[in-house]
C-alpha cells in the first residue's frame, strides 16, 4: 500500500518532510517553554533573595560582622492587610534610626478579629529598592505562615541590620530611609482542611 508521501515526487517529498520536522520541532521548542516557565519561578525567587533584587530582603542566619557603620539611616515600617483576611496587623513603632552594622529588633502586633482560626501568608518588600541586597533578616514573622486561633493576638519580633558594607555602594550615598513593607494575604485552606469542611459540611 502506497502512503501518500511516497506518492510525491523528491522534490515534494523533502520539502513535505523538512515540514513535518519543523513542525515536530516547534511544538517541542513550545512544550520546553512552559515547562522552563514553571521551573523558572523557584528560581527566579531564590535569585531575589540572594541579590536583592526587586527590594528583597536578605535572609541571614546571624551578623555577619562586628563592625559598624559611620552612617544613620531612618528605617520606617509598613504594615498592611489584604482584602479577605480579617486581621488587624501594625507595627510597634513607625520607625526607628539605624546604624549599620548594628543588629536592631522592632515588633509587629497581629490579631485576628474572625470567629475561626486562620492562616496568613506574609509578604515583603524595602524600598528603595536597592537597599534590599543589603537588609540583612536574622529572625521574622515573614518566613513562614503564620496561623491564628479565633481572637487571638500575638507580638512578631524582627530582627534585622544593615549590612555596612552598603556604605561602599555608589547607589546607597543618597539613601538616608528605607521603607520595610509587610502585606498578609489569607492563606488558602490546606487539602486536608479542605476535605474535613466537606465531610462536616453545612452547619445547623
Amino acid at each position: 500500500m502506497t502512503t501518500s508521501l511516497e506518492r510525491l515526487s523528491p522534490v515534494h517529498r523533502k520539502s513535505a518532510l523538512r515540514n513535518k520536522l519543523m513542525g515536530a520541532g516547534g511544538a517541542a521548542v513550545v512544550v520546553g517553554m512552559i515547562a522552563l516557565t514553571y521551573a523558572a519561578a523557584p528560581f527566579f525567587i531564590a535569585f531575589c533573595r540572594a541579590t536583592g533584587y526587586a527590594g528583597t530582603p536578605q535572609r541571614v542566619e546571624a551578623a555577619t560582622t562586628d563592625a559598624e557603620g559611620g552612617r544613620i539611616l531612618r528605617v520606617a515600617f509598613d504594615a498592611n492587610v489584604a482584602p479577605g483576611l480579617p486581621w488587624k496587623f501594625e507595627a510597634e513603632t513607625d520607625a526607628v534610626h539605624v546604624r549599620p552594622g548594628k543588629t536592631v529588633t522592632v515588633f509587629f502586633r497581629a490579631e485576628n478579629l474572625a470567629d475561626r482560626e486562620i492562616t496568613a501568608h506574609p509578604t515583603f518588600n524595602v524600598t528603595p529598592a536597592v537597599s534590599g541586597a543589603w537588609f540583612d533578616k536574622i529572625q521574622c514573622f515573614c518566613f513562614t505562615n503564620e496561623t491564628l486561633k479565633p481572637h487571638e493576638k500575638v507580638e512578631w519580633p524582627v530582627v534585622f541590620f544593615l549590612n555596612p558594607e552598603l556604605e561602599k555602594d555608589e547607589s546607597m550615598a543618597h539613601v538616608d530611609a528605607i521603607t520595610l513593607s509587610y502585606t498578609l494575604f489569607a492563606a488558602p485552606p490546606t487539602r486536608a482542611s479542605a476535605s474535613e469542611a466537606t465531610r462536616d459540611g453545612p452547619a445547623g
